[in-house]
C-alpha cells in the first residue's frame, strides 16, 4: 500500500530543490499564447519555454521515461512525455505552458516576467495557470515508482495554445491519437480550487465565446463642439449594442444564452455554498465598498459556473484620459469575453451574437463583430465510487479535510474534446487557483503547499487507479 505520508516528503524535497527553481525560470519567459501575440514563432519565448520543460523531464528519474516535442506546421509545440506502466490501461495527464498577456496593476516588487517567493507563494505570470502541471504530473509517477508502487501507462500532454481557446489541439490529439490510446483515466491540472483547505475537483466548465464589437461613424475625427447633436456617439451606440444582449442593471444575459441547470449540479452548488459561504466573494480584490451583483454564495456560484456572462476585457479608439481632447472620435472597439453554460453549443452562440449584434445597425453605422474564438464547455460525468474514496483519502490525510467538488467559471477545451473522445473516461480536473491567486490579472501567484499536497494526491489517484 502507498505510504502517502513518504510520498508527501518527497514530494516536498523535489518541489524543493528541483520543481521551484525551474518555476522561476520558465515565470520569466514571456510566451504568451498566440492570440496576444500572433509573432511568437519569430519571438522564440514558445520555443525558449518548451525546451526548459523538456530539459527538465529529461533529467527526472523515471523509468520507462521518454520525451520529446512534437511540432505540426505553423502550430505550437506539444510536450509529449510518456512513462510505461504495469498494466495495459493509460492515464492521460494534461497541461499547458503558454500564457495569458502581462495584465497591468501589479503590486510593488511584483511583475508578470519576474518570480518572486513570498509568504508561501511564487508570484508571477504562468506559474499556477498552468506551468507547474508537467512538474507535478512527472514527480507524482516518480514518487510511486520511488516506493515500488505499480500504475498504468502515463501519457503527458502539455500544449501550447490553451489561453487562444487550444485552436491547435485537436490537430494534436488527431496526430498523436495512436501513440494516447483510449485513456480510462484523465488528470487535468489546470483548475480552481475553492480554498487551500482541501482537494477540489471540478465537475463543469463553462465555455469562452471571444471577438471584437467594433463600431465607426466617421472617417476621422472631429471637433466635438460643432459635430456633438449631430453625430452620434460610437460609445453610445456601443452601448446600445450591448444591451441587445446584457441586462445593463443585472447583467443577465438573454434567455437563449442560457440552459436549464441539471438538478444535480444545483444541488451540488447548494453544498459548496455552505461550504465556502462568504468566502465566495471575499477571494476577490473588491475596490472600496464594491459587492457582489447578488448576495446569496449559491447564487454566486451559479452565476459564475453555469450562466452566461459578458466582460469587456479591452478597448481601441479610446485614447488614455490624460490625452483626450474635444473630439469626437470616429470608432470605437471593443474585446468581448462570454462565458457560456457547459452545455451550450459555442459555435452556435457565436453565430447567435454577430447575427444580434450587426442587425439593423443604430443610424445606419458600420457595426461589425468579429468572432476571436469559440471554445466548447464541459459537463462531468459521475464520478465512479473508487475515485471518489481515492480524492478523499488524498485530501483527508495531506489537506486534513475530504475533497470537495465545485463548477468552475473558466474554459479548458480539451476536456469536452476528451469526453466526446473517448466515452466512459474518468475526469480529475483540478488545481491550485484559490483566493487571490489571480490568474490572468495582476499578482498571480502559485500557493505552493497547495502544490505539494496536489501532486501528492495525483499520486494516490495513480496508485489507487491501477488497484480498482
Amino acid at each position: 500500500m502507498l505510504d502517502l505520508a513518504s510520498v508527501s516528503r518527497f514530494v516536498d524535497d523535489v518541489w524543493e530543490q528541483s520543481i521551484i527553481p525551474c518555476l522561476h525560470d520558465y515565470i520569466r519567459i514571456p510566451n504568451k499564447s498566440p492570440l496576444f501575440d500572433p509573432d511568437w514563432a519569430a519571438h522564440g519565448h514558445m520555443e525558449q519555454a518548451v525546451q526548459l520543460l523538456e530539459a527538465w523531464c529529461r533529467s527526472q528519474a523515471i523509468e520507462g521515461l521518454s520525451v520529446e516535442v512534437v511540432r505540426l506546421p505553423d502550430k505550437t509545440p506539444v510536450l509529449l512525455a510518456e512513462v510505461a506502466g504495469d498494466g495495459d490501461d493509460t492515464v492521460l495527464l494534461y497541461g499547458h505552458y503558454d500564457k495569458q498577456p502581462e495584465f497591468d496593476g501589479w503590486a510593488a516588487g511584483l511583475s508578470p516576467w519576474q518570480p518572486v517567493r513570498r509568504d508561501g507563494k511564487l508570484y508571477g505570470r504562468g506559474g499556477a495557470d498552468d506551468g507547474y502541471a508537467i512538474f507535478g504530473s512527472l514527480t507524482a509517477i516518480r514518487a510511486l515508482q520511488q516506493q515500488g508502487i505499480a500504475h498504468h501507462r502515463c501519457v503527458i500532454l502539455i500544449e501550447g495554445s490553451e489561453e487562444s481557446g487550444s485552436p491547435e489541439l485537436p490537430d494534436y490529439v488527431a496526430a498523436l491519437r495512436e501513440r494516447i490510446g483510449h485513456p480510462s483515466l484523465v488528470v487535468c491540472l489546470d483548475a480552481e480550487c475553492g480554498d487551500y483547505e482541501r482537494l477540489w475537483a471540478t465537475t463543469s466548465l463553462r465555455g469562452n465565446l471571444t471577438g471584437t464589437l467594433s463600431v465607426d461613424v466617421l472617417t476621422e475625427g472631429v471637433h466635438s463642439g460643432s459635430a456633438s447633436g449631430i453625430v452620434p456617439s460610437s460609445f453610445r451606440i456601443l452601448r446600445r449594442l450591448l444591451s441587445r444582449l446584457e441586462d445593463e442593471a443585472t447583467g443577465t444575459l438573454r434567455d437563449e444564452f442560457n440552459v436549464d441547470i441539471p438538478d444535480d449540479r444545483i444541488e451540488q452548488t447548494r453544498r459548496t455554498a455552505e461550504l465556502l459561504g462568504a468566502e465566495v466573494a471575499r477571494r476577490f480584490p473588491w475596490a472600496g465598498d464594491t459587492g457582489p451583483m447578488v448576495t446569496d454564495p449559491y447564487e454566486m456560484l451559479l452565476n459564475g459556473t453555469w450562466r452566461a456572462t459578458l466582460s469587456v476585457t479591452g478597448a481601441d479608439g479610446l485614447p488614455a484620459v490624460k490625452d483626450a481632447g474635444n473630439t469626437l472620435r470616429p470608432g470605437t472597439a471593443v474585446k468581448l469575453s462570454f462565458r457560456l453554460p457547459p452545455t451550450l453549443d459555442a459555435t452556435a452562440a457565436s453565430a447567435r451574437v454577430k447575427r444580434i449584434l450587426e442587425a439593423d445597425p443604430p443610424y445606419g453605422a458600420r457595426v461589425r463583430f468579429d468572432p476571436d474564438s469559440a471554445a466548447p464547455g464541459w459537463n462531468a460525468p459521475a464520478v465512479a465510487d473508487w475515485l471518489a474514496q481515492s480524492m478523499d483519502a488524498g485530501s483527508n490525510a495531506l489537506f486534513g479535510h475530504p475533497a470537495a467538488y465545485m463548477g468552475t467559471g473558466g474554459t479548458i477545451p480539451f476536456m469536452d474534446m476528451l469526453g466526446q473522445a473517448f466515452p466512459g473516461v474518468q475526469f480529475l480536473v483540478t488545481g491550485v487557483l484559490g483566493p487571490q491567486s489571480n490568474a490572468h490579472g495582476p499578482n498571480e501567484f502559485l500557493h505552493l503547499a497547495t502544490g505539494k499536497r496536489l501532486t501528492s494526491c495525483v499520486a494516490q489517484v495513480l496508485a489507487d487507479h491501477y488497484r480498482r
